[in-house]
């Protein structure tokens, strides 16, 4: 065997963080690593190398492995779109719509298409860090499961179990995980491993003996609170902690289906920003100096919701105020005349009128474009580097100026005459220091100057270097060596 498996005692307890920093640890050993999430449901996705999308957590693990993002890391993706019904991505491409009520049903292919990816990343390293998806102990959820301990006994892969100290009972919830288990579902967990202590680890000598007692299981070790896990783009949960800090204010709406947040994790490392994310029941506040509309996995929906909220009101007062407006990606098609849905890719057919801020027209259509892209701004020359995940094609009415120049000649984007309001397609636009700076110097705001690849390698290192000290990565690789299946 050359795989191990990471499971969670429950949702975000940070398995994706956790393998990521196992990736790095054992990339530093020298080993070739890869890693794996046969069924993800995110919002917040990243380009693959080979064409196609995967999520968010698993492209950063891959570059903890330093290895280019492939859909073989991620081969099915749930992108929720209503409350009840996700859009599937399978290898990468649009497979179709799943409705909630389906979610138990004939995934008996998917689970076969998930192991030849596994298969193929397995013959081409020394050891796949694999991540589960929520929790084991979520039973009810066991037939045809394709994530946890369907796909562990699938693939004859041993699993680590990770419980959250800072949720409080951490000792109930992994003795409680192997209770609720089938028999040969718990003979997969051969050590656990306690997450988020603050304080003296060897404080918890007492509770991970009890748990190794109750269980049989090894005792893998003790995570502390990582501050370098904060420089990690987040997978699924937005840090509610930001907006306390002096500077300038920079708000957010929190829609429904907003995507791809990390875009603006650049700026919350910023000393002289205070980012603020709004939420549902509040306005956006009067003293924000730009606010940013994120994109979102359903624009016409997410507009409608963010009328209901009179945050168009808000932005309209904003703007009156001298205020600066930047739309991404499905928030740029927000700030146009229209959005068009001729095909009914949100839901129903219709066009409805957008905010107004841009001379731009969008129609949505099944041809999704996902695509690694730089180039630089049209006015300054200044440069970018990102990607596009989105559908639909964008046009600007007749004299409007473009934002951007992609390195393929193509423009993007769109820039009101007096520069106060403007939008693009393309995430992670802040992520360069020249672009950044850019952007702040409008709302007379310094930049730390930063690459953020460079801030999220380093953090990748020092979670690395934790891991060692407080794991034992030893046990890790012996368990992934020997386990000789169920």
């Amino acid at each position: 065997m050359n795989s191990i498996m990471l499971q969670g005692t429950g949702s975000d307890v940070g398995k994706s963080i956790l393998a990521a920093g196992m990736c790095r640890a054992f990339c530093h050993r020298g080993l070739t690593v890869r890693p794996f999430k046969a069924q993800n449901m995110s919002n917040n996705a990243a380009p693959a190398g080979n064409g196609g999308e995967i999520g968010r957590a698993q492209a950063l693990q891959a570059l903890a492995c330093h290895a280019q993002p492939v859909t073989d890391m991620n081969p099915v993706l749930l992108k929720p779109q209503s409350d009840c019904e996700s859009q599937v991505i399978v290898n990468g491409r649009v497979y179709g719509i799943l409705h909630a009520s389906d979610f138990l049903k004939n995934r008996e292919p998917l689970l076969e298409l998930a192991l030849e990816s596994y298969r193929r990343l397995q013959s081409q390293c020394d050891l796949v860090i694999a991540e589960g998806g929520g929790s084991p102990a979520e039973v009810n959820l066991r037939a045809g499961d394709i994530v946890n301990m369907g796909f562990a006994r699938a693939a004859d892969m041993p699993v680590i179990l990770a419980g959250d100290i800072s949720r409080g009972g951490v000792i109930a919830s992994l003795v409680g995980t192997k209770a609720v288990l089938d028999e040969k579902d718990a003979a997969m967990i051969q050590g656990f491993l306690v997450n988020l202590f603050r304080g003296e680890l060897r404080l918890f000598d007492e509770g991970a003996e009890l748990v190794e007692k109750m269980t049989g299981w090894k005792n893998i070790g003790v995570v502390p609170w990582l501050p370098a896990a904060r420089n990690l783009p987040a997978e699924d949960a937005i840090r509610k902690e930001e907006g306390s800090r002096e500077g300038v204010t920079i708000a957010v709406p929190v829609l429904p289906h907003i995507a791809n947040f990390d875009d603006f994790d650049p700026l919350a490392a910023e000393e002289t920003v205070n980012l603020v994310y709004v939420y549902p029941g509040n306005p956006i506040p009067a003293e924000a100096e730009m606010v940013i509309l994120p994109g979102t996995k359903t624009t016409i929906h997410d507009l409608e919701f963010f009328r209901r909220q009179e945050w168009d009101i808000d932005l309209r007062a904003h703007i009156r105020r001298g205020g600066y407006v930047l739309g991404i990606c499905g928030g740029y098609q927000m700030m146009g005349k229209t959005i068009a849905d001729p095909m009914g890719i949100e839901g129903e057919k219709k066009t409805v009128s957008g905010l107004g801020l841009l001379p731009i027209h969008t129609v949505l259509n099944d041809d999704k474009r996902v695509v690694d892209t730089a180039g630089v701004s049209l006015k300054d020359e200044i440069p970018f580097h990102g990607y596009e995940i989105h559908c639909g094609q964008t046009t600007l009415e007749e004299g409007a100026e473009a934002l951007l120049r992609l390195e393929d000649g193509r423009t993007d984007g769109a820039v009101s005459r007096d520069g106060q309001t403007a939008g693009c397609y393309i995430h992670r636009l802040f992520d360069h220091p020249k672009q950044r700076a850019k952007w702040l110097d409008y709302l007379h705001a310094g930049s730390d100057g930063v690459e953020q690849s460079q801030r999220v390698e380093d953090a990748l290192d020092e979670l690395a270097e934790e891991l060692e000290r407080c794991l034992d990565l030893d046990a890790v690789l012996e368990i992934a060596r020997t386990f000789p299946g169920v």
